[in-house]
């Protein structure tokens, strides 16, 4: 392409002037996450206390992890604008609010709230992702880390107000709803896409490709990888399969401690979800991701078994162990979301990052189903489905080191 630069691994980029609105696309899409948050962790917290609901909740998560690799397939090849896909978002996403709001678990819910409701979240959540980490291409697993915080801390007041309030729920859910359709349109009208390979003016690509301290911590791909050729490689099942064993312990952590009914608790732990996010990519730029997200994936599998202990007492909901379970859950059950993102980036190359890592993020639909049975699991015997949860997310801590790049040779450490 004409007036391309190369760096030392041949890849392209068109520097151009950095738009005046992109501070304000980043807030709006930080806004558009944070809406769609309570289709997944307030329904699972305060409307999933039985098989159904549980059900409709694992078929919801099935549908954001569905819509996600479609919907980037045809954004990125401008097939489909991001204007239509984030409205077509907007739209769903408050029909599955509204109807969790005004329907019991059942046909209607299982069309408005996890069908519907679902696609809507995925939409949003596919394309907002790759719109901030598309015109932040010097720094994208950082700003993906900060909005998809928001999907995970968005859901804390309608947590808060539902927990002053029990008899509230339903109408906390409509205003979500209200909230959502709002926000997320308000999205449609200002996001896009950059064009192909820009780079922003202001830092020289080159100089960045070259960068020896960020190459220590955050080494790049052998080379651009196209997702038929990740698919070929080891390392994508492995990650995939990190990902199902992480969601699944996040989403069932919500289920436990909303049972117990410690309200403070679960907000806490909900809102260290999302916060930890932001803080885990700034300090995988420093230590590198492989060791942040093997240790993010012990605090996580540390939670269960401080949750385990701490259900065995029936006054656990003032015990010190169940807030301390709560923090190491919020703290691991949510970070390990953009670290696999970026760690796919460094894996498979940035040019098409964003369609590789749909189909590890696919693997969410898996975790859901996974996180139901353990919740099932938990109506009966708590401690053994702790536990189970607990070896899920250890298992992952300690395969995360071995991950390699794929295509250099097995001499190379990394």
């Amino acid at each position: 392409m004409e007036n391309a630069i190369r760096d030392w691994r041949g890849r392209s980029y068109l520097p151009g002037p950095v738009p005046a609105d992109r501070t304000r696309m980043f807030r709006l899409a930080w806004a558009a996450m944070a809406a769609i948050s309570p289709l997944q962790y307030a329904y699972a917290a305060l409307l999933a206390k039985e098989a159904a609901g549980l059900a409709l909740l694992a078929i919801c998560i099935a549908g954001q992890a569905a819509a996600a690799l479609p919907a980037l397939h045809l954004v990125r090849r401008r097939r489909l604008g991001v204007r239509a896909c984030l409205a077509a978002g907007a739209a769903l996403s408050g029909l599955g609010l509204a109807t969790a709001a005004l329907t019991t678990p059942g046909a209607l819910a299982l069309i408005g709230y996890a069908l519907l409701g679902g696609l809507g979240a995925g939409l949003v959540y596919g394309v907002c992702s790759e719109v901030v980490s598309s015109w932040h291409p010097e720094r994208p697993a950082a700003r993906v880390g900060l909005i998809t915080g928001a999907f995970g801390y968005g859901a804390v007041p309608l947590l808060v107000w539902a927990g002053l309030a029990p008899g509230a729920t339903s109408a906390a859910f409509l205003v979500a709803a209200a909230v959502a359709v709002a926000v997320i349109a308000a999205a449609a009208r200002s996001l896009r896409l950059p064009p192909p390979l820009w780079w922003p003016a202001d830092v020289d690509p080159r100089s960045h490709a070259l960068d020896a301290a960020r190459l220590r911590t955050t080494p790049e791909a052998a080379k651009q990888f196209r997702p038929a050729q990740a698919l070929r490689t080891r390392t994508l099942p492995a990650l995939a399969l990190i990902l199902t064993c992480a969601g699944a312990v996040s989403v069932f952590d919500v289920i436990v401690v909303a049972g117990t009914g410690s309200w403070a608790a679960l907000a806490v732990m909900v809102a260290l979800n999302g916060a930890s996010r932001s803080v885990a990519m700034r300090w995988s730029e420093v230590y590198g991701r492989k060791r942040v997200l093997a240790a993010v994936l012990t605090a996580l599998a540390t939670g269960q078994l401080l949750l385990a202990t701490a259900l065995q007492d029936a006054a656990a909901v003032s015990t010190p162990l169940l807030w301390l379970g709560a923090i190491a859950a919020g703290l691991g059950g949510g970070a390990f979301y953009p670290l696999l993102a970026s760690v796919v980036r460094e894996f498979f190359g940035a040019e098409r990052a964003g369609e590789i890592h749909a189909v590890v993020y696919s693997a969410k639909a898996v975790a859901g189903v996974v996180a139901v049975a353990l919740a099932l699991l938990a109506l009966s015997t708590p401690a053994a489905a702790l536990l189970t949860a607990a070896a899920l997310a250890a298992l992952p801590a300690l395969a995360t080191p071995r991950l390699r790049i794929p295509g250099l040779p097995a001499t190379i450490p990394l």
